[in-house]
């Protein structure tokens, strides 16, 4: 991808305002500049120099393939699951930041638990936002969640938004501090 590159929308598309959260649609035939394209969505600037998310299911508007995302392993234990569900959260990115989730240190806890009823595991999620009243916590929080719903032998999964410890950059690993240019 060039530095910045401007593409013309193929069709209507929805899109996320950052840093507000709200839905919008840009229209077919205008111009994005592409400002970040992680995990599985792209961050663009409008012509009217808004930032906007748009979902890699919507790929095709800007000219894109949408990313597949692949598991480490296929076992569906709650150990293998654990694991699974670690490595696509390390695919969920602040659209402002181009930092994944883990390495800024957003999420505290992951811990999966077998249903014996239903079958399948159970996973609950423990996880923060950089600022409080962050608009695109409801936004990171739904990521969150369908990426991991959507892996082998998840049976639920509930991502809990806490605020304490409230979140601080020495939460960062060394490799996003140094990816931010905090080192």
């Amino acid at each position: 991808m060039a530095e910045k590159e401007i593409i013309c929308l193929t069709r209507d598309v929805n899109v996320v305002t950052i840093p507000d959260g709200y839905h919008s649609v840009l229209k077919a035939g205008q111009e994005v500049t592409i400002h970040q394209s992680l995990g599985n969505n792209y961050t663009v600037v409008t012509d009217y120099g808004n930032m906007v998310r748009i979902a890699g299911t919507d790929a095709d508007a800007l000219g894109k393939e949408s990313h597949q995302l692949h598991t480490l392993v296929q076992e569906t234990d709650s150990a293998a699951v654990e694991k699974n569900c670690w490595e696509v959260m390390k695919t969920v990115y602040d659209p402002e930041i181009p930092v994944n989730i883990v390495d800024l240190g957003l999420v505290y806890q992951c811990s999966v638990k077998p249903n014996h009823e239903q079958g399948g595991n159970d996973v609950h999620i423990q996880m923060t936002l950089t600022a409080p009243g962050c608009g695109m916590g409801p936004v990171i929080q739904s990521d969150v969640e369908k990426s991991v719903r959507a892996l082998p032998g998840v049976q639920s999964v509930n991502v809990e938004v806490v605020l304490d410890p409230p979140w601080s950059r020495e939460m960062m690993s060394e490799v996003a501090q140094v990816q931010l240019g905090l080192f």
